[in-house]
């Protein structure tokens, strides 16, 4: 064997530790994927993860196996699903959503977790900082500080003369906490009267609604796996009450809703498959930064915007970067 030939032989079977474990064992690598929502709802995202795995070589069957389980919304089931992978012995976790997270956190010390997107990971415990994250988590932040004061700001172009704005969070997620109260310190320096409507389940959502009937001119929706996977519902009773929407992601718009601002979540499922591939070929977890979004959408559905009566002022229309009609 040439020197060049043995040397190239050698650097692969140190960058492969996690792959050649998987394949002694008579099995491909293995990524548990817990979807915070349901298939259907994240199929962009995960299409995104996908294809961005197959860029880097590894392709579903062939060279990696993906196993899937949905929560539907119901971050009770994450604890199952994340206890079931640990089980199964699978090599990496990817999941999104603080509270899916933390479920995969408690669930194993060892196997490595990669979030494709979350809030605030330093303050809800998920790593010790972004640039060294340490123990066996990482991965994709949305958490922007200004992203909060901005979506308010965007809401009021569109309703001139807003006063009082109506706040559906879903109050068992830790980093949905964490938002309400930089929503409602942003509101208040720009005086705005904000009414939370607190939720748990989807069985709440309709309550809620009818809890604050008549008294507020528009909805902040939070987003968190529970609101995105009734995202259709809550559109739906918004309408029926006249209220436009502001929503953290396109899809709440796709769905109905006025208008969104926030990070481009296919993105950061997609960048996810890059710290796949990372842990895969040897690198641990903890010594991979936490990365932020690159990409910021401004999105608009002027189908609903003429629904309500309402007129996006061409100023705003400019900077839009998709228009949904």
């Amino acid at each position: 064997m040439k020197r060049r030939e043995f040397i190239t032989m050698l650097a692969g079977a140190a960058a492969w530790p996690l792959a050649a474990r998987a394949q002694q064992a008579g099995k491909l690598p293995t990524v548990g994927y817990m979807g915070a929502t349901t298939a259907s709802a994240q199929s962009q995202w995960t299409a995104a993860f996908v294809q961005r795995l197959r860029e880097l070589g590894w392709i579903e069957g062939r060279t990696i196996a993906v196993e899937y389980r949905w929560t539907e919304g119901r971050t009770e089931r994450a604890a199952e699903i994340a206890t079931e992978f640990v089980q199964r012995k699978v090599d990496v976790i990817v999941t999104s959503g603080t509270a899916m997270v933390l479920a995969a956190k408690q669930a194993t010390s060892v196997i490595p977790i990669v979030f494709a997107a979350t809030g605030d990971p330093v303050s809800t415990g998920l790593v010790a900082s972004l640039a060294r994250p340490g123990g066996n988590v990482t991965g994709l932040s949305n958490q922007v500080p200004d992203l909060v004061g901005k979506r308010l700001e965007l809401l009021r172009e569109v309703v001139p003369g807003l006063g009082r704005l109506a706040l559906l969070a879903n109050v068992g997620n830790p980093y949905v906490i964490l938002e309400v109260d930089q929503i409602q310190t942003a509101a208040r320096t720009i005086a705005l009267e904000v009414i939370p409507l607190e939720i748990r389940r989807g069985e709440d959502i309709v309550p809620a609604f009818e809890a604050f009937k008549d008294r507020a001119e528009a909805l902040y929706v939070v987003i968190d796996p529970l609101t995105n996977t009734h995202r259709g519902r809550i559109n739906t009773l918004a309408l029926a009450e006249r209220l436009p929407t502001m929503h953290a992601i396109r899809e709440g718009v796709e769905a109905g809703g006025l208008m969104s601002y926030g990070p481009n979540i296919p993105d950061l499922f997609r960048r996810a498959g890059d710290y796949v591939d990372k842990i895969l070929r040897g690198a641990k977890p903890g010594d991979i930064p936490v990365e932020q979004p690159t990409k910021f959408d401004l999105v608009i559905n002027l189908t609903t915007a003429k629904v309500l009566g309402l007129t996006v002022p061409d100023k705003l229309l400019a900077r839009v970067d998709e228009v949904i009609e």
